[in-house]
């Protein structure tokens, strides 16, 4: 057994333990989980926001330095290397991956809540309309995606240019050298695989939850947590059929057919709903997204009233995104070989980005036009009170509601299969020693393993106990991606030179 499979094997091992350590402590001491879960929460908070922020404005700053750079030519892989999958199913797969089950979730509910509780002035005004779409569009926008592509990018470097493992520790051999090997290298990856699982957690909490919201909407099923639980069971049995597939079929179909009906229901929406309304949204809130874009990274409140509202929504989210970036950055690499770096940030940064703005300003934009200029103040505050619904109240409002419902009953219910799919495939790669196709045995354990924990996280107090079990698993990664950019940048340094030598050489 040659170093790497024993790491491999001891990763898996000790991610394991970890994992069902948590489930344990979950199931028999609930209380005891939320409690410890707070206490990890407040003091994130309290004492390490602006960590938080401070990295992620760093993240994208140096992801849109990357496409300007002198790097931008270095393709992943070797020259006459090109890509395994077309320019669709590449995004199609990274958006389906990166957060397509949760712009379904919140692309109504979160501009309709901030309008409800704004970040500062009078709830229910024009004004908090307008700071609702900008702070909307600063969560799920650059700052998420350049998450994303540092350690995406990393990954691929690493893995195709270097022929190292797939595996989150090979993004630091220019300053750990064969100590990724060791020690070192396996508490990085332990870490990652345990980010990962709870971010993962995380959203199929959330899907789980309005899949059943779906079902009561579409067929009168009850919305209780019981319902939700069996969502998950049967949502783990499909997935597991789908691993088996392979990734050239299963997720990128699943991909594909979400992408789809994605479209179909963004076009819909903008040809019913308020159009001209949904494209002045879309306009006045990049514009204010990118003329506020420093004040809102930076955004903390030392002194006076309004701290809670930060760390309930961006820091959550921020501590959110670095929970799942392993496990999406490990996706993203895993197919995007082939690939420039420039293509690559632009396909990773600005594309979904433009993307989820757009998805955005039409239910967002339609939802707060029904609010603010049809009067309908108490559909906000139902929105804002049953989050999982809202996506669903909100097709009441409009015409063809009933094709819409169902449309977006399938879109969400796909996504679900395809992040769960797609995590497992990635948890099977972090797991044995960064193999490119792990074994259908590694995935359908992990399969098994991420669903008890989401069942658990619910069953131990809902959404909350999510949010704060995320924030807790994310916070040792701040730190990891943060070092993984100096490692990039030696790499890719190293490359360029690598190159230039080549062209001496050939040119004498």
């Amino acid at each position: 057994m040659n170093s790497k499979s024993r790491k491999g094997n001891s990763v898996f091992i000790v991610s394991l333990l970890l994992t069902l350590t948590f489930i344990i402590w979950g199931v028999f001491f609930t209380d005891n989980l939320a409690y410890v879960t707070n206490i990890v929460y407040n003091g994130s908070i309290d004492y390490l926001g602006w960590l938080y922020l401070g990295a992620t404005l760093f993240f994208v700053i140096f992801s849109i330095y990357l496409l300007f750079s002198k790097y931008g030519d270095i393709r992943l892989g070797k020259k006459t290397d090109r890509p395994d999958f077309n320019t669709v199913s590449w995004f199609a797969m990274l958006f389906g991956a990166g957060m397509g089950i949760g712009i379904v979730y919140w692309g109504v509910a979160e501009p309709v809540t901030h309008y409800t509780n704004p970040p500062y002035g009078e709830p229910y005004t024009i004004e908090a309309a307008n700071t609702a779409m900008k702070f909307t569009f600063f969560h799920w926008g650059l700052d998420p995606w350049a998450i994303y592509t540092v350690i995406g990018l990393a990954l691929a470097f690493f893995q195709y240019n270097k022929r190292l493992p797939a595996a989150i520790s090979s993004a630091f051999y220019p300053i750990l050298g064969d100590k990724i090997y060791g020690p070192i290298g396996k508490t990085i990856d332990i870490l990652s695989v345990f980010a990962t699982v709870f971010g993962i957690a995380t959203s199929l909490g959330l899907g789980a939850m309005q899949v059943t919201a779906g079902m009561h909407d579409i067929f009168g099923i009850p919305n209780t947590l019981f319902i939700q639980l069996i969502v998950i069971a049967v949502a783990t049995v499909i997935f597991i059929i789908s691993i088996n597939t392979g990734l050239e079929r299963g997720i990128q179909y699943l991909s594909n057919t979400a992408m789809i009906l994605s479209f179909a229901i963004m076009l819909l929406i903008l040809i019913i709903g308020p159009t001209l309304t949904i494209i002045k949204v879309f306009f006045n809130t990049t514009g204010l997204y990118i003329s506020d874009f420093i004040p809102m990274s930076l955004r903390l409140i030392p002194f006076g009233e309004g701290e809670e509202w930060i760390a309930s929504w961006t820091l959550f989210y921020w501590a959110w995104w670095i929970a799942w970036a392993p496990f999406v950055g490990m996706f993203i690499a895993r197919v995007s070989k082939g690939r420039t770096v420039r293509e690559f940030v632009i396909g990773v940064l600005i594309v979904p980005t433009l993307g989820t703005c757009l998805w955005m300003s039409i239910f967002g934009g339609s939802a707060l036009e029904l609010v603010q200029q049809a009067g309908n103040e108490n559909l906000a505050a139902y929105i804002s009170e049953n989050v999982s619904l809202s996506i669903f109240t909100f097709f009441d409002y409009l015409p063809l509601n009933s094709l819409l419902s169902i449309l977006g009953f399938a879109v969400v219910a796909i996504y679900y299969i395809t992040v769960a799919d797609t995590a497992t495939f990635v948890l099977g790669m972090l797991s044995e020693g960064g193999t490119l196709n792990p074994s259908n045995k590694i995935k359908v354990t992990w399969g098994v393993i991420q669903s008890g924990l989401a069942a658990v996280l619910l069953l131990a107090g809902g959404l909350e106990v999510l949010q704060t079990a995320s924030i807790a698993a994310a916070l040792p990664f701040t730190i990891i991606l943060i070092v993984m950019t100096f490692s990039l940048l030696k790499g890719l340094n190293s490359e360029v030179e690598v190159q230039k030598g080549n062209k001496r050489i050939r040119n004498s």
